[in-house]
């Protein structure tokens, strides 16, 4: 009994130092409200400096946003002011033309083993201001100084066009029923890059290209314009009608062309990139006017094929014109390049062009295009004979230098060594270099 309450007695004195034991561990190791609070504080300082740097970089990611979405807005706005400079504005340009001849018909150029001479300095201005398109050009050559073209137009939409003032007659293939310098036998006869006052309407919208024009007078104002000679201009007219003077001689009778009009319709078959072919007709009619009254009319229709097949270029025309005065004139007077020539009054014209264009690398030289152009002029008024020219040749692009190497043989044929009223028993010849720079 003893032994077992001394167990109980020293059972209770363990059991106590076991708790007091315990107690004093827990005590040491749970912090003190003091302790605590103090990391709390330093937990809220943490999450506040966290808060902080969060903060910071959203501003620094908006900032850097802005400044995208501002340098993106001054890149649009530079695009939009670079595209409006581009569509509104006159833009000066023009061109510097120099040109060799060797000519068999005449001793002298011959004997000089051929001349080298200033040809043509010109000058365009072409753009628009608002909605209104303005296009010119002046031109200076050594002998004369003349307009070429000016006019103002408007679209009324991407299909439709209207010109007015001295534009290009819509007559056959255009801008031009040739490849060379010379242009066709037409150009000779008022017939290709005619240029006359008027209004014109163009509607382009493919596969029809349609043009309806009615012109007043030609570029000088018609019989009696201000101008103090009729010949100084760049694209042939009728000045007057023959009776008996030289072929060369200022014309007895003075007329010109007065309230002509125009149509053209041209339609085009398309085969793929680069391949297509216009089908087309053209009509013009109008009065002659002698400066007091009609002294007749004027007619000329043409129908021609324009062909694109990859390099290859084929023009084929077509064409029949007259002049019918109540004088029964069968010769008609034209002027040009301060020059009078003779025409006949009526005639039937045939041309026929092809082209090669072909890629190169040759020191500065960029494409070279060979080409072959024939012109027809015949059933002639007055039993004249007939005019031919055939014109072989390249045109060659080097960066701004554009020119053409021909060699011109030809019977009849105004500026080698005939005339359209001629009737020389031999063809004549020419080699002709014509060097442009354009700016």
């Amino acid at each position: 009994m003893q032994k077992n309450t001394k167990f109980k007695k020293y059972g209770t004195h363990l059991g106590a130092a076991v708790a007091l034991a315990i107690s004093g561990n827990l005590a040491a190791q749970t912090p003190s409200t003091e302790e605590i609070l103090r990391q709390l504080e330093a937990l809220k300082g943490k999450v506040t400096e966290l808060e902080t740097q969060l903060k910071a970089a959203q501003q620094r990611e908006q900032a850097r946003d802005a400044e995208v979405e501002e340098r993106v807005a001054q890149q649009v706005e530079e695009v939009y002011a670079a595209k409006e400079s581009s569509r509104e504005g006159i833009n000066v340009h023009g061109a510097v033309r120099f040109q060799y001849t060797n000519e068999r018909y005449n001793e002298g150029n011959k004997d000089r083993g051929g001349d080298f001479d200033f040809d043509t300095f010109r000058i365009n201005l072409d753009g628009s201001i608002g909605d209104v398109i303005l296009s010119g050009e002046y031109r200076f050559y050594q002998y004369m100084h003349t307009l070429h073209h000016a006019w103002v137009g408007y679209d009324f939409s991407d299909a439709l066009q209207v010109q007015a003032g001295i534009n290009q007659v819509p007559f056959g293939i255009t801008p031009y029923n040739s490849h060379n310098f010379f242009f066709s036998s037409n150009y000779y006869v008022g017939l290709e890059d005619d240029y006359d006052a008027g209004i014109k309407l163009i509607y382009d919208e493919k596969p029809w290209n349609l043009q309806l024009a009615f012109y007043k007078n030609d570029e000088q104002g018609g019989v009696d314009g201000y101008v103090s000679d009729r010949s100084e201009r760049y694209s042939y007219d009728v000045v007057g009608y023959r009776d008996g003077e030289g072929i060369w001689d200022a014309p007895a009778h003075a007329v010109a062309e007065n309230n002509t009009f125009n149509g053209r319709a041209a339609y085009t078959l398309s085969y793929g990139d680069g391949w297509s072919t216009e089908l087309g007709a053209s009509v013009q009619f109008g009065d002659l006017h002698d400066g007091n009254g009609s002294v007749g009319d004027h007619g000329a229709y043409a129908i021609h094929l324009l062909g694109n097949y990859g390099p290859w270029n084929l023009q084929l025309q077509a064409t029949d014109y007259e002049y019918d005065l109540d004088s029964g004139a069968d010769l008609m007077a034209v002027g040009a390049y301060a020059f009078y020539d003779t025409i006949p009054a009526e005639a039937r014209t045939y041309t026929a062009g092809l082209s090669y264009s072909m890629p190169v690398k040759i020191g500065p030289i960029t494409n070279l295009t060979f080409y072959n152009d024939y012109s027809l002029i015949t059933d002639k008024s007055a039993d004249l004979d007939d005019t031919w020219m055939n014109v072989t040749g390249v045109a060659i692009s080097a960066g701004g230098v554009y020119a053409y190497l021909d060699y011109v043989l030809a019977k009849n044929q105004p500026f080698i060594g005939g005339t359209m009223a001629g009737d020389a028993d031999d063809s004549e010849s020419r080699i002709n270099l014509n060097i442009g720079y354009y700016f």
